[in-house]
C-alpha cells in the first residue's frame, strides 16, 4: 500500500491549493467503487449527477489497487461512496486520506445495525462485507445514498427523491419475485457451493447452507485440505452442482469438482455466479437487480 500512499500524498500535494469545484453543468461527480454501488448511485443520482465507477465487470474488490488515474478521480470527486467493513480493503488508507481534505466520504455499510451482520474472523471489522446479497440492506443503503445526495445538492433533492422511491419498489418487487423461484426448490437441495463466501448473507435470507472453498476474502487461498473437506461434504449432502464466480479464478471449483468425481459422485459446474461484481454493462446481468435475478435462476435450475 505504500507506493499508492506515496502516489496520493504527491497528488495532493499538487493540488492542495485546489477545491473540489462543481463543473459547469451543475453536475456532482460522485465516484463509486464496486459496481453495485455504482449501479445504486445511478439509479438515484439520475441525470443530476455524473458517476465514475471504479471497478468494472469481474473485477475482484478484495485484491483491487488504486492506480494514479484512480487516485486522480478520487482528488476531483464531490463525493465518494464505498463499501466499507475493509470490502476495499486495499484502498482504505486512501479514503481516510480523503477525509483528511476534506472529500465527502461515505461507506454505505455504516448506515445498517451492526449487531445483524454476519461476524468474520477474517476481516479487521470482524464483519462478513458482501451486504448487498441481502436486499434489505441494499434498500437501507439506498436510502442512506439518496439521503447523502439530497444533503449535497438541495437543488435536486426532489429528482433524488423520486428517483429512490421509483427504485426502492422495484427493490420490493425483485425480492417477492425471487422467493417465488426459490420456492420450487425443495428446502433439502438449498446448498449452495461455491468459489468463496460471498454469499452467507444470501444463504441467511433466503434459506441456504451456504459454503464457500475459499474464505470471505479472496486474498486467502485454497488449499488440498480445503478441496479434500468440502468434497466429502459434497457427497454427504448429496449436491448436484457447485458454482463458478465471475471474479474468481474457476480453476479452484475445477479441482473441487475433480475430487468429488474421483470419489465416485458426479457432481456439476451448474454455471457462473457474479458475487464481488455485476456483469458487463449494456446487460441485463450488468445491473443489480438483474444480478440477483440470473444469480437465483442458475441456483435454482442447476440445483433442481
Amino acid at each position: 500500500m505504500k507506493k499508492y500512499s506515496y502516489i496520493l500524498l504527491l497528488s495532493l500535494s499538487i493540488i492542495s491549493c485546489k477545491e473540489s469545484t462543481r463543473k459547469e453543468d451543475g453536475k456532482l461527480t460522485v465516484v463509486t467503487t464496486t459496481s453495485m454501488i455504482t449501479d445504486l448511485v445511478k439509479n438515484i443520482g439520475g441525470d443530476a449527477i455524473q458517476v465514475q465507477g471504479l471497478m468494472g465487470s469481474g473485477v475482484d474488490p478484495h485484491l483491487y489497487k488504486a492506480s494514479e488515474g484512480d487516485v486522480s478521480k478520487l482528488i476531483n470527486a464531490d463525493a465518494i461512496f464505498y463499501n466499507g467493513l475493509h470490502l476495499e480493503g486495499k484502498l482504505v488508507e486512501v479514503f481516510e486520506q480523503m477525509q483528511y481534505q476534506n472529500i465527502k466520504t461515505y461507506a454505505i455499510a455504516e448506515v445498517l445495525d451492526k449487531n445483524t451482520l454476519i461476524d468474520s474472523d477474517y476481516f479487521k471489522s470482524n464483519y462478513d462485507p458482501h451486504i448487498w446479497f441481502n436486499i434489505d440492506y441494499w434498500i437501507e443503503a439506498g436510502g442512506y445514498v439518496s439521503k447523502k445526495l439530497q444533503e449535497l445538492n438541495p437543488e435536486n433533492a426532489t429528482s433524488f427523491d423520486t428517483n429512490w422511491k421509483s427504485y426502492l419498489s422495484k427493490l420490493q418487487a425483485v425480492k417477492n419475485k425471487i422467493k417465488a423461484t426459490i420456492s420450487t426448490l425443495p428446502k433439502e437441495k438449498r446448498v449452495l457451493v461455491t468459489a468463496h463466501d460471498a454469499f452467507n448473507y444470501f444463504g441467511k435470507s433466503f434459506g441456504f447452507e451456504v459454503v464457500g472453498l475459499q474464505g470471505l476474502s479472496t486474498a486467502t487461498e485454497a488449499g488440498v485440505q480445503d478441496v479434500q473437506r468440502l468434497s466429502g461434504f459434497i457427497i454427504e449432502k448429496k449436491v448436484k452442482a457447485i458454482f463458478v464466480e465471475s471474479s474468481v479464478p474457476k480453476r479452484t471449483i475445477e479441482a473441487l469438482q475433480a475430487a468429488v468425481n474421483s470419489k465416485n459422485h458426479k457432481v456439476e459446474i451448474g454455471g457462473t455466479l457474479y458475487s464481488d461484481a455485476l456483469g458487463n454493462a449494456g446487460t441485463i446481468e450488468g445491473t443489480y437487480i438483474g444480478m440477483f435475478e440470473y444469480n437465483v435462476n442458475t441456483i435454482v435450475n442447476a440445483l433442481k
